[in-house]
């Protein structure tokens, strides 16, 4: 049996869009550094402030929603509050009412490799009745971008 290739940290141009993310001191745990849970939350920050601010999802009262049914992350150097960081996004899949995004988290140097990266897959669902649903155009032509 061969084993998987072992994950690497990537460079800045490894991604298509960018976000700025704040450190809090309540990020850092007893080791000193960011906690490993914080790392989804800036996963989630991230794609769904990117996909609000380009009018491709409506959270509030749009007919379709994306949910998470995946997510996993990898570590690579740890971030610490006050430290700014940006987050890298691109997309690796979409599907008829699936999208796989892919996020990069990097510490505000541009010169840096990404301390951690990871990915969650969103499944586009009806907001009343929870079952999938075809992406929506405006969806579709930000995820575009992000290829």
């Amino acid at each position: 049996m061969t084993s998987p290739e072992r994950p690497q940290a990537e460079p800045r141009s490894a991604y298509r869009a960018f976000r700025p993310i704040g450190t809090r001191w309540s990020d850092n745990d007893v080791y000193g550094h960011v906690n490993n849970a914080v790392y989804y939350g800036w996963f989630d920050t991230a794609v769904n402030g990117l996909l609000i601010e380009q009018g491709a999802v409506d959270i509030h009262s749009g007919d379709v929603i994306g949910l998470v049914i995946e997510t996993q992350c990898n570590y690579f150097a740890p971030l610490a509050f006050p430290e700014a960081v940006v987050a890298g996004i691109r997309v690796a899949h979409v599907g008829s009412s699936s999208v796989r995004y892919e996020i990069g988290i990097f510490p505000a140097d541009p010169g840096q490799l990404c301390a951690a990266k990871g990915h969650f897959i969103h499944v586009y669902v009806d907001r009343a009745t929870r079952r999938p649903t075809s992406l929506p155009l405006q969806l579709l032509a930000v995820l575009e971008t992000l290829k």
